[in-house]
């Protein structure tokens, strides 16, 4: 039961950040933080969670998403910041 040890769930953290720096795109960032916070849970001993798989993908899947939508926010498209083209380059 690799998926109820704490340090795997650090060790996906550590993967999913290192793939977020090769392709920024914000989300690896939501999933990595996701894995750190599912590591924490079961290191600190949260009950049933290390018993449970579904549990485990469940807090796991939350704490991505709120994750990503803090990030987003925080890091996210700002007002801006978005290249609007209205000509063509290869019109002369």
């Amino acid at each position: 039961m690799m998926w109820s040890v704490w340090w795997v769930w650090m060790v996906a953290a550590l993967a999913l950040a290192f793939v977020e720096v090769l392709a920024p795109a914000q989300i690896f960032l939501g999933f990595a933080i996701g894995a750190a916070v599912t590591g924490i849970a079961l290191l600190l001993g949260v009950p049933s969670m290390a018993t449970s798989l579904p549990l485990t993908l469940i807090v796991f899947a939350i704490a991505s998403l709120v994750a990503w939508i803090v990030v987003r926010k925080v890091v996210g498209v700002r007002p801006g910041q978005v290249k609007v083209w209205d000509r063509d380059i290869n019109e002369d």
